[in-house]
């Protein structure tokens, strides 16, 4: 197993928080958010990690140093381009993965989480696994007065995901909330990239051109054509950071929310 983080973000609404440094080097609770990613991951043995960077690529390749992670790739275009362009800038660590039959995690940068999120997502062996927070509604609660604000719906029929990544009009259309954290299995990498590469260019991908195509909108791409992405639910224990109020957001409260799994 392997491991990329995207890490090429600016965030702009954590600003003047990111004026000298990038999104996932803020500091939450006295470290920066990238430190959590990387030590859940090395908790679970997955030491083979390459980071993509963007916004400050020095900055972050310097911090990323002291960490022992020497495999690192930029997009110069982060300005311009969205999550999927990021991830296939490493195309050559992916395409790596796959010839050395090594499953590949993937996971966002500005989120804080830790070791259960990624044994849960190893033990999968689904050609896709999505990593999926069923008590979304508790930590969003914290988040936001209107608990559909900034929502994405997701749908599973028979532990398969079978929509993510749209506006929700209700709570119903939302099973559960997509964490920025998934894993590909190591002979579904060449089909997937096969799959990236026949996509049409000039298309709309939920109001978005293919060089800004949200992450949702390839992965339900991938979904439609495949039906193989594995809900792996999540209860709790993860934190996105986006705006400074998220900060605010204890390590404590995110581990109440796993405690009220039962509720």
């Amino acid at each position: 197993m392997r491991a990329l983080i995207l890490a090429a973000g600016f965030g702009s609404r954590l600003m003047p928080l990111t004026q000298s440094k990038p999104k996932c080097m803020v500091e939450y609770e006295g470290r920066a958010i990238v430190d959590y990613g990387i030590e859940a991951l090395r908790a679970c043995g997955i030491d083979e990690i390459a980071v993509v960077g963007g916004y400050l690529y020095p900055v972050l390749e310097s911090y990323l140093s002291k960490h022992d992670i020497m495999t690192m790739y930029e997009n110069p275009r982060y300005a311009s381009t969205n999550m999927v362009q990021t991830m296939l800038c490493a195309r050559e660590w992916i395409e790596g993965c796959a010839n050395d039959k090594q499953d590949l995690l993937i996971s966002y940068a500005d989120i804080v989480y830790f070791a259960p999120c990624v044994q849960k997502l190893c033990k999968s062996s689904a050609p896709l696994a999505i990593a999926v927070d069923k008590l979304w509604h508790k930590l969003w609660r914290k988040r936001f007065s209107d608990v559909l604000l900034d929502a994405e719906s997701l749908k599973i029929h028979n532990g398969k995901i079978t929509e993510l990544g749209k506006k929700p009009t209700s709570l119903d259309e939302i099973q559960g909330q997509y964490m920025g954290l998934f894993m590909l299995r190591h002979d579904f990498l060449p089909q997937m990239l096969a799959f990236y590469d026949g996509l049409d260019r000039n298309a709309i991908y939920d109001g978005k051109d293919f060089e800004n195509m949200y992450m949702t909108s390839f992965l339900q791409a991938l979904i439609d054509s495949f039906d193989n992405a594995q809900a792996v639910e999540i209860y709790g224990g993860w934190l996105e950071v986006d705006m400074p109020s998220d900060l605010a957001i204890s390590l404590q409260d995110i581990q109440a929310i796993t405690a009220q799994k039962g509720e």
